[in-house]
């Protein structure tokens, strides 16, 4: 029998699963960072912090090795030769050069009192000096030195001519004295295991003679010897076209250098200086 209960009191179906009701809390009402706890967290500045310390780190180290690596040293750019000249100019006293940062010591070449058996002297450790730079050229135990064999700026054979001279105006020629006979062991040792520190001394001998050597030269002959010449102060040729085929041949052979060896070859020159200062002094013993 069909039921008489109307359709609108017939109970509604319900879900099968009942949807939770939830009741947002103030707080999440209004949301804020500051509602949830981070006491147990590192904040972020500290954990980022650290990973950005390391990273400037980084930076920094590689801008620092770039700056090197960038890093022009005086007289660079027109070759190496020119990074030795202006070391060797900062070794001269201020007297003897405007780039000159050492203090003078003892009088100046114009007051010097030279005498003939001091300058004998000086010529004949001089002698020794150049002839074992020719002889080691000559050798060549590293390649590098072949390139510096017959560059007219050879001295020996005109410093021969000159001891010959003096022995003729009956001066006796004495024996090589300690300052040219320890240079000369030097110069023989350095060759054989370090050509950057020889090619220091080379050069600065040579060139250094062909400057300051023959200032020296002409104020201690107008002295003693009646302002003669002697052939240690004369070279065949054109002095400065000399000179320049000189530096271009070291330009060369340094090209092929690292930065490390360049340096090392001009921390050689105080050496060069000392050595040839000892020798120097001679003249007024």
């Amino acid at each position: 029998m069909a039921s008489t209960t109307p359709i609108s009191h017939i109970s509604q179906p319900q879900p099968l699963f009942k949807k939770p009701h939830f009741t947002p809390s103030q707080s999440l009402k209004n949301p804020s960072f500051s509602s949830v706890p981070t006491s147990n967290y590192p904040s972020c500045s500290r954990l980022f912090g650290k990973f950005a310390d390391r990273k400037m780190v980084v930076v920094v180290a590689a801008t620092a090795a770039t700056e090197k690596s960038k890093k022009r040293y005086p007289g660079e750019s027109k070759g190496f030769v020119e990074e030795m000249r202006f070391v060797a100019m900062k070794l001269h006293t201020k007297d003897q050069a405007k780039e000159g940062e050492k203090e003078p010591q003892g009088q100046p070449v114009a007051k010097w009192e030279p005498s003939v058996d001091g300058y004998l002297r000086f010529l004949v450790d001089s002698n020794l000096v150049y002839d074992t730079l020719e002889k080691i050229v000559d050798r060549a135990d590293f390649p590098e030195y072949a390139e510096f064999r017959n560059t007219g700026l050879e001295r020996s054979e005109g410093l021969a001519k000159d001891l010959e001279w003096f022995k003729q105006q009956g001066h006796v020629i004495p024996e090589p004295s300690s300052p040219g006979a320890s240079y000369a062991a030097y110069l023989e040792e350095l060759s054989k295991k370090d050509p950057q520190a020889f090619i220091c001394h080379f050069y600065n001998t040579y060139f250094a003679h062909s400057a300051g050597g023959r200032m020296i030269g002409k104020k201690v002959a107008e002295k003693i010897l009646d302002n003669k010449v002697l052939e240690f102060y004369k070279w065949d040729g054109e002095l400065s076209q000399l000179l320049q085929n000189v530096r271009e041949k070291l330009n060369r052979v340094a090209e092929s250098w690292s930065r490390e060896e360049k340096n090392h070859c001009l921390e050689e020159t105080e050496k060069s200086f000392k050595f040839s200062g000892d020798i120097l002094r001679l003249i007024l013993t």
